[in-house]
């Protein structure tokens, strides 16, 4: 397709307009032009996937349907939106305006709470786990697909992320291990089934100020869900929240494990400390060596 006049037109034309997104380094003109490809020929995957294959062929219909395609994406519909897909620790998950797009930074969340519930049911042979602020389920998914001793409870404020979160469980064949509810936090969860029954809590919360939602990209800001994002005046609502509520839930020597905002590491990190009750601090920063997830130890 390289050597396509066609396919070429297009990709100048991406790279002409091209506004990187620092949050979604994966997405070049290239990748999303060959994304957009797969699509238009009936074959939907996520940017990602898209980058490892080869383009496919395409007729004259799927050619004018490509087109459209970039007009959509050069007009700010994310394009993930537009495919459908979005890839996270190693899986293919559907994506649309429901929930917020999974980041790879969240990937440095999913990785730390995998590492922790693989140690634990190496300990005891099975691992209980809570995911609040599921969105599309990617965290709990995405440790469920690579930890089969798993067995996940996952919650969202959003009903539409909820929905998306059990298409998501369904598709992947996991929804007999993974089971999502609406909920405010751990509202959904308040009864002895669930009281000091956990043994990892794993949330990825909303934690941009409320000031700074109007700054964002308003590829962010107006294409993807304002609840997924918006935590508050100071953007650590929830962050507080769940800390001071999670070892309602978690057994002894369990974990809470989260993501934080840029800049928000520090800050979280005392507040764990204060709390008598969370033990052997660790954080795991990104490639700029930046904060990015917390876990902590229920004593």
């Amino acid at each position: 397709m390289r050597s396509d006049p066609f396919y070429n037109t297009l990709l100048d034309r991406l790279t002409a307009s091209w506004v990187a997104q620092p949050d979604k380094p994966e997405e070049t003109p290239e990748s999303t032009l060959k994304a957009l490809c797969f699509f238009a020929a009936g074959v939907p995957v996520s940017v990602q996937k898209a980058s490892q294959e080869n383009v496919p062929e395409l007729d004259d219909h799927s050619r004018i349907q490509l087109q459209s395609l970039v007009e959509k994406r050069l007009a700010g519909l994310p394009l993930a939106h537009i495919t459908g897909r979005q890839h996270f620790l190693g899986i293919e998950l559907l994506a649309g305006p429901e929930a917020l797009i999974p980041r790879i930074e969240t990937e440095i969340l999913g990785h730390a709470a995998l590492a922790i519930a693989k140690s634990i049911a190496d300990a005891q042979g099975a691992v209980t786990i809570l995911d609040v602020c599921t969105g599309s389920g990617n965290v709990a998914l995405g440790i469920a697909s690579n930890e089969s001793r798993s067995r996940i409870f996952g919650s969202d404020l959003s009903e539409d992320a909820v929905v998306l979160a059990q298409k998501n469980a369904q598709n992947l064949k996991l929804d007999n291990r993974v089971e999502f509810k609406q909920s405010d936090l751990f509202a959904a969860f308040e009864s002895d089934e669930f009281y000091k029954k956990m043994d990892l809590v794993t949330c990825n919360p909303p934690y941009i100020p409320s000031t700074k939602v109007s700054s964002m990209d308003p590829e962010i800001s107006q294409r993807e869900p304002r609840l997924a994002f918006d935590g508050g005046s100071l953007g650590i609502t929830i962050l507080t929240r769940l800390i001071r509520e999670s070892p309602k839930y978690l057994k002894p020597n369990s974990y809470l494990c989260f993501e934080v905002g840029l800049g928000q590491g520090k800050a979280m990190e005392q507040r764990l400390k204060k709390e008598s009750i969370y033990c052997n601090i660790q954080t795991y920063v990104d490639a700029t060596n930046q904060v990015r997830a917390l876990s902590a130890q229920v004593a």
